[in-house]
This record gives C-alpha cells, structure tokens and sequence, in this order.
C-alpha cells in the first residue's frame, strides 16, 4: 500500500478482512501484515470454518487460497456466489496459469495473486478492493437520487434558530448513536429526511453510507429484491447478481421514508430483519448479517394504520421505541425567513438565475401564511420566484370566492404543468423541480395529453 494516499490508509482502517489458508504460516503471516491496517482481520483454517465466520458477521474482503485439502478455493468461491455471498473475494495459490486466472474470476474473485507475493502487492490489492466496492454502492446511490430528486434538497442540517427546531435538535443530538430505531413523524415536507441526514452525520456511523429509500415509491413485486438484493437466476431476468439497498448500507443508516407505504409482505421481512439483524438475497441460501441503523418515517397516524388492518400491530411497537415529531413550518415561528433566503441563494446559484431581495412587503406575506405544504411549499414558492424574476405573492392567498371556483383537479394539474413547462422553455426536468415531483410524472402525463 502507498503510505502518502490517506483516503486509502482511512478505508483500510475501517476494513474487515477474512483470510482463508489451510497453511497457519501463511495465516499468520497475512494477519501479522493486515492487522496494523485494518479494523478486523480474521482466520480460517478451510471452507467450513471460513463458513462459521462469514455467517457471524460480513466482511469486505476475503483473501483465499486456492489449493486446500478436499476443495479447491475456486469451487467453493463459486458456491458461495450461488448461495449469496457477495465478499469481494482476492484468490491467492502458488500454482496458477492463464486459465486459473480465468477460471477465478468467472468464479467471483476480484483480484487473483501469484505466491510469493510482497506485502505492499496484498495490502495494494485490498485497498483496490475496497475501493472499488465503495465506487459500485456509491454510484448506485448515486443515481438513485438523481432519479427525478434534486440534490439541493438533499440537505445535512437543521436549518433556523425557533425554539421548535433548537428541541428538535437537542433530541437529535441525544440519540445520535443509539442503535435502536428512530421513527420520525410529522406532515408531508416538514424535512423529516433532513432530520434523518442529520442524526446520520453527526453519529459515529458518519464514514459509512445513508442510504434513503421511499417506500411506496418501490413496487411490491420486487420490494424484496431492492431491498435485500438477488442472486443470479433468482427470478426471470436476474442475469446477475445484485447486492440489496440494505447490504450497501453496511455499516450506515437506511432512511426508510413513507414506512405506512410497506406491502404487507415487505412489512414482515422488515420485521425479520430489525429482529435478527439479518438479510437474505432473493434465491440466496446465506442469511447475511447486517450492521445497521434504521430511520423511518411517515406522515401518517400509524396506531391508526394498525387499527384499520392495514399496518403491522408488532412492526409499529418494533419502531415505536423513540418517537421524533417534526414540527410543522406554522410553528417554527421566524425560521420562514432564514429558509427563504438560504433557498434564495442556492436555488439561484443553481440554475444561475439573477438573484431576489425579500422586501417588507414579502416578508410580511411569508410570516403571514400558513405553508400548508410547510418547507416543500416555501421551496418550490422560491424557485417559482426565481424563474419569473418576483414574487408572486398573489398566491399565497387564496381569494375569498375561491370556492365558488373550484375546478377539477385534472384540470389544474394539467394547466399547472403546462405553465411550468412554458416557463422552464419546455426542460421537462426543470419543470419537475418547480413543481416538486419527479421527472418521471412529468414524462407520464405529457404521454398521457400527447404532448
């Protein structure tokens, strides 16, 4: 390993490493090399014990040998992919050609070393491995996100200084690195993954992912297969095997949001993992053993859920342990004020638009509404702004005959889009943002119109 790359010294430090050698020499030679790198290095004398270990815990990397009494390493590597295992697995013999090589990768290994080797050669490749899982999970959260959500809302801190929000904060700051569920409660777009965000990076578990997950915005059928990931063949189209949203989140926290919006089906594999700390890949035989913490959140009553068949009686009172309420935008007294004009910025540096000052007059008009759609609303009210150059502040209130108007929601959802896409010179994704739904949607009804 380069000693002068500190981003590799730091991922080394946080690695967990299996050695699987039927030569103690060797074993000890591994663990004497990897020990002052690594989190954890354990060892194995053949494949049923490196079982026992890879069933206690996950590991990121196994380092294997291939000539072993009664199986080579190669077979029992393929095994372990058939059954589920996803370690990134670097194959180590004394005895290889060209075709070994092969072999070994088809098998599932990610790197393949020559005995002897030097201790920079096995530290280089471990550290490669560890990378490169690492790019994989994070490109895919990656894209994730940029499906249909803008990254300027994807904030890490609690923004205002009401006394509703400095409570919310204190609260947060007091379970930071507890291990068990959070359930966040509160209305649609009063910031509750925001919230979550920042319980994750100011814990322990910070270096590690927070993976987001909606829900409901998952289909059932495949529910499973998102979350806890397949092996190949596993279904129809499985052509490879995929590690699970929950897997990627090794050692972070999963935000599941909209929990209200779980089939009852991935609600009890839910409840089979906050239970054992365990998942299964879909046609997996290997449970896989799981570090997490769990963040949930819904802006629905869920003792009403429960009460009405529709939510797990055992799951609510698994998640109920610590309640966190989200106060509503009304109640966080001045903080409209502050959020507005950091939207302001930000949403004008983005889209590189010609800045807005809050007169008295707007800002009496954002003290003075009561943001049903609470932070959401103000946001997208913001970026509205932005791209017509003022306020429209004749929105914010609606008239007094408005009711004697009311039109059908079709309608207004296709004049509102319509307006967007004129304003936006037909940029589907703009419009989304403005509107505040994914691009998607937008595609689905201009479809829909013929547009």
């Amino acid at each position: 390993m380069n000693g002068s790359d500190p981003e590799l010294t730091q991922r080394l430090k946080h690695a967990s490493v299996l050695i699987v050698d039927d030569e103690p020499g060797m074993r000890n030679f591994l663990v004497k090399m990897l020990a002052p790198h690594c989190l954890v290095v354990a060892e194995a004398e053949d494949a049923t014990h490196a079982e026992e270990q890879l069933n206690r815990r996950h590991f990121d990397v196994m380092i294997l040998d291939n000539m072993m009494p009664g199986q080579r390493g190669i077979d029992w590597l393929a095994e372990q992919r058939d059954r589920g295992g996803f370690t990134d697995t670097i194959m180590i013999t004394a005895y290889a050609d060209l075709e070994t090589a092969i072999e070994a990768m088809r098998a599932g290994a990610a790197d393949f070393i020559l005995k002897p080797f030097r201790s920079n050669q096995l530290l280089n490749a471990v550290g490669r491995c560890i990378q490169m899982t690492q790019l994989r999970r994070e490109n895919m959260l990656l894209l994730r996100e940029l499906d249909g959500q803008d990254l300027g809302q994807q904030r890490r801190e609690l923004i205002g200084s009401s006394s509703a929000i400095a409570t919310t904060r204190e609260l947060l700051a007091r379970i930071r690195d507890v291990t068990t569920p959070v359930l966040i409660t509160g209305a649609s777009g009063t910031g509750k993954e925001v919230a979550a965000r920042h319980l994750h990076t100011t814990s322990h578990r910070a270096a590690y992912p927070f993976v987001p997950i909606n829900c409901s915005a998952i289909p059932a059928d495949i529910m499973e297969s998102e979350l806890f990931g397949h092996i190949a063949g596993a279904f129809p189209g499985a052509n490879s095997a995929r590690e699970g949203l929950l897997p990627s989140a090794r050692g972070g926290t999963v935000f599941l949001d909209d929990v209200a919006g779980l089939s009852p089906s991935a609600q009890s594999a839910l409840m089979r993992v906050l239970e054992d700390g365990t998942v299964r890949p879909v046609g997996a035989e290997r449970e896989i053993p799981l570090d997490l913490r769990f963040v949930l959140a819904t802006s629905h009553a869920l003792d009403r859920e429960v009460a009405e068949g529709r939510f797990r009686e055992d799951l609510f009172f698994r998640i109920n342990v610590i309640e966190l309420r989200m106060p509503s935008l009304v109640e966080r007294e001045g903080d409209v004020i502050e959020l507005a004009e950091l939207f302001l910025r930000e949403i004008a540096a983005r889209l590189g638009l010609a800045p807005l000052q809050i007169d008295t007059t707007t800002r009496a008009a954002l003290l003075r509404h009561d943001w049903p759609g609470n932070i959401r609303e103000l946001r997208n009210f913001i970026e509205r702004s932005l791209i017509f150059g003022r306020f429209p502040l004749e929105t914010l209130a609606l008239p007094t005959m408005a009711m004697q108007h009311i039109e059908p929601l079709s309608q207004v959802e296709r004049r509102e889009i319509l307006q967007a896409l004129e304003a936006t010179g037909g940029n589907r994704s703009k419009a989304a943002r403005l509107l505040g739904v994914s691009r998607k949607t937008i595609d689905r009804k201009c479809s829909a119109w013929g547009l």
